[in-house]
């Protein structure tokens, strides 16, 4: 069923290096993709995922709203990185009413901040009776049995927030969902009607962090941010060639000409891309040897930072793992009067978190 058109949100990526904007329309036809736009922000506005610069990321959100003409001020957004701890823990509680306390206490166990500092959240994946009694047994001693719960605990900092809230505010619109990119990802992929059997990974490269998720019938075994990303090479670009950052991103980007500096140029794309790929392979090995029962048949990969030259074939060359792009654009309908396809399949990539958040409603779960 379509969901209401009061009840729809926009997606708002808020990246480290530019903002990503999505609008879609759920009508009786199909997911209509309404508005996509993409800005990039300052280079010192948000550093290690900390705002430095709230009027001018928020007026560049402002700028990109009012180029879009989009009306909607309800907005989905998502935060990441070290500041938000997601686990998939075990709990064994016998009433619904335990439940609360019990993971409060369990979380203690994984998040590495005071609790007081941190708001928490739940979803319930599975459960399973432990040592169940017989329903007799039940009603002679009027106990019920022990239930180990599979629960996904999500912890995020109360400050960090609290930035977001207010960041939105100041770009004049109402937050009414928070996500965790990971999962909006997995939303954006799980809705373009993929049927992947086993488990598989979504990895995200963005500019400073890169996401991996393993995903096991719908459901997170696995989600990790760590630092690595896009802006490692334009650092090491700066350093080798001794030029400014906008230099460094123009030759990244190709928009100057490489000249004598290739050798040296493929040499820190070769480098940067080995990291990676054993960053990935270290979060996927550690997926399989606590799930023995899994193997790891399939890799997305998304962000902008995935598209490094090479970097998809040596992923697949190294996990022996196939590696395909992950387009959130791909189950959407596209009005191609008012939005250029090409410069959508350019900037998919880029759209994932975005997209994933745009599916989000105002009452959803």
């Amino acid at each position: 069923m379509p969901i209401s058109p009061k009840n729809q949100l926009i997606g708002l990526d808020i990246g480290s290096h530019s903002i990503k904007i999505v609008e879609i329309d759920d009508s009786k036809k199909g997911r209509v993709l309404k508005n996509f736009g993409i800005i990039e922000l300052p280079p010192d506005a948000i550093v290690e995922g900390v705002f430095k610069e709230i009027e001018s990321i928020g007026h560049a959100i402002e700028k990109l709203i009012k180029n879009l003409k989009i009306k909607n001020r309800n907005i989905a957004t998502s935060i990441s990185g070290f500041s938000v701890i997601v686990k998939k823990i075990t709990v064994t509680s016998k009433e619904a009413s335990e439940l609360e306390s019990t993971i409060q206490d369990e979380a203690e166990q994984y998040i590495p901040f005071d609790i007081s500092e941190v708001n928490l959240d739940y979803d319930i994946l599975s459960i399973e009776p432990e040592n169940a009694p017989s329903r007799m047994d039940e009603e002679k001693d009027g106990s019920s049995a022990d239930k180990n719960m599979d629960v996904m605990l999500v912890a995020a900092k109360k400050d960090i927030i609290d930035e977001y809230v207010t960041l939105t505010q100041v770009a004049g619109l109402s937050p009414m969902v928070l996500d965790v990119d990971a999962f909006a990802l997995q939303n954006a992929f799980e809705a373009g009607n993929h049927e992947e059997e086993g488990c598989y990974a979504i990895v995200n490269i963005g500019a400073e962090e890169l996401g991996i998720n393993a995903i096991r019938n719908g459901i997170s075994l696995f989600a990790r941010d760590s630092s690595f990303g896009g802006f490692q090479i334009t650092e090491a670009i700066m350093s080798e060639f001794d030029i400014s950052y906008k230099e460094a991103e123009m030759l990244k980007l190709g928009g100057i000409e490489l000249g004598n500096r290739k050798k040296a140029f493929e040499k820190i794309f070769t480098t940067v891309a080995s990291e990676w790929t054993l960053e990935i392979k270290r979060a996927l090995d550690f997926v399989m040897s606590n799930y023995v029962e899994e193997n790891i048949t399939k890799i997305f990969i998304s962000g902008g930072a995935s598209k490094l030259p090479g970097f998809k074939e040596y992923l697949q060359l190294e996990t022996e793992i196939p590696v395909e792009e992950l387009n959130p654009f791909e189950n959407l309908i596209i009005d191609e009067k008012h939005i250029d396809p090409k410069y959508l399949k350019e900037m998919a990539s880029q759209a994932g978190v975005a997209v994933g958040l745009a599916l989000r409603s105002i009452g959803d779960k």
